[in-house]
């Protein structure tokens, strides 16, 4: 039953991401913004699907340990395309409040997101074997912290400071994905319960996306009704 619930979860989670994120790309209009939304969401479900879809294949057939190897070359696509989707945020937040004079900012961000994919794919981390060591998900996932946290502390300022309606609780949704996400990191090889976590984790994400696409639905209603037409809205 467990395996039946999570794999329709899992389904219904990445078509609905990567629905959202197609129809943002072709709903932007030019807009930079919902564009990198849009890439964003859809980067989102394509790399978790590489773990997801393994996972679901295991639980429904021959068991995680019978498929280490497939699911270890998921995870490492899906740390990959985690660090990318939060250097496209730190893009929007930059695009969204018209943020100049940030390079040290920037080539930070850019440094902690190639220190992270690096330490991605040192052999230590043991991809394909079911029982990878633990010290080294800590090791990949600090620099990952430490940009989460300052996207975190940007998106609060900015989106207080000019009190923006549709991504002021952006901050709230990142430090939940992370709050969810560290236990795991930490205790689920030995509490495996703590997998358990990863379902709010993803719908943290979710939330991440549906704030931008919420914001474009806004604005093509908004267009339609001055243009007298539904042509271009968006349910």
């Amino acid at each position: 039953m467990q395996a039946i619930m999570e794999t329709i979860f899992d389904i219904l989670y990445l078509s609905t991401v990567i629905t959202i994120g197609v129809i943002m790309i072709r709903k932007s209009g030019g807009d930079m913004q919902y564009k990198l939304f849009g890439a964003m969401a859809v980067l989102l479900g394509t790399g978790d699907a590489f773990h997801l879809g393994p996972r679901a294949y295991a639980l429904l057939t021959t068991g995680l340990e019978a498929n280490a190897a497939a699911l270890g070359i998921g995870k490492l696509i899906t740390s990959v395309s985690m660090t990318i989707f939060y250097v496209i945020l730190y893009t929007i937040w930059k695009n969204r409040y018209n943020i100049k004079d940030c390079k040290a900012l920037t080539i930070g961000i850019y440094a902690l997101a190639l220190i992270r994919i690096a330490l991605c794919l040192f052999p230590q981390n043991e991809w394909l074997n079911f029982n990878a060591p633990v010290a080294w998900g800590i090791y990949r996932n600090i620099p990952f912290a430490i940009m989460g946290i300052i996207i975190i502390v940007l998106f609060y300022i900015e989106a207080k400071k000019r009190k923006d309606k549709y991504l002021g609780l952006m901050w709230l949704a990142i430090v939940l994905s992370f709050g969810f996400y560290i236990p795991v990191v930490l205790w689920a090889g030995t509490l495996n319960w703590l997998g358990i976590l990863m379902i709010p984790k993803t719908l943290a994400y979710v939330w991440i996306v549906l704030m931008g696409y919420a914001e474009l639905r806004a604005k093509l209603k908004k267009l339609a009704i001055k243009n007298n037409t539904e042509e271009n809205y968006i349910i």
